[in-house]
């Protein structure tokens, strides 16, 4: 029975710090697989997707979903819709996790969120990454200026209306840092296709 309340109290422990644990999580503070199961028929966890648990009824936040992503997908980087919406520089709200990863990885398979994957390499793939600490997993995002001029690279993907309102947001809330964007267009090889509306709102 003593067992059984401190393994109870380490789970509630890492639940709470964060936010969802992998198997091996759960596996490294004491609870074998068969116990495991066990809080699984018992009602004490929930499986959110393969390998991945939370504590019942706990709330899913947007955010919430980037953190499965993350921790199924340590190599991917949240990009295009996802991290424009990370960074509050659009309106689309999408349904799908938008994450790029390298072309030569293994493509994840996830139930749940819906992923959409960009296959990048290089300095697209390793420049301009962000990391932010969301419920203790780290979320690797690409910067607003790397996303904007991302946006333009797959313009042909979300279109160029879509970028554009990117761009006039990301002008609004960093006035002073357009160059930014320019570094990363020509790290995208789109410098071309982006100055005349750099030019437009500079």
């Amino acid at each position: 029975m003593t067992t059984r309340i401190i393994l109870s109290d380490q789970i509630q422990e890492l639940m709470q710090r964060v936010g969802i644990a992998h198997s091996r999580d759960i596996e490294r503070v004491g609870v074998s697989r068969t116990q495991l199961r066990r809080l699984l028929d018992r009602g004490l966890l929930e499986r959110v997707d393969r390998g991945l648990y939370r504590l019942p009824g706990a709330p899913v936040t947007e955010r919430q979903h980037l953190v499965e992503v993350a921790r199924r997908v340590p190599g991917g980087v949240l990009c295009l819709l996802s991290a424009l919406r990370f960074h509050g520089l659009t309106t689309q709200n999408p349904f799908e996790i938008w994450m790029a990863i390298d072309r030569k990885a293994w493509r994840p398979r996830l139930e749940q969120p819906p992923l959409r994957l960009f296959y990048l390499s290089g300095p697209a793939l390793l420049e301009g990454v962000e990391e932010h600490r969301i419920s203790g997993v780290t979320v690797r995002v690409f910067s607003a200026a790397k996303t904007v001029a991302d946006c333009f690279k797959f313009r042909n993907k979300i279109g160029i209306d879509v970028a554009i309102e990117a761009l006039r947001d990301y002008r609004r809330m960093y006035p002073k840092r357009l160059e930014a964007v320019w570094r990363f267009a020509q790290v995208d090889r789109v410098t071309q296709v982006i100055r005349p509306y750099l030019e437009a709102v500079g």
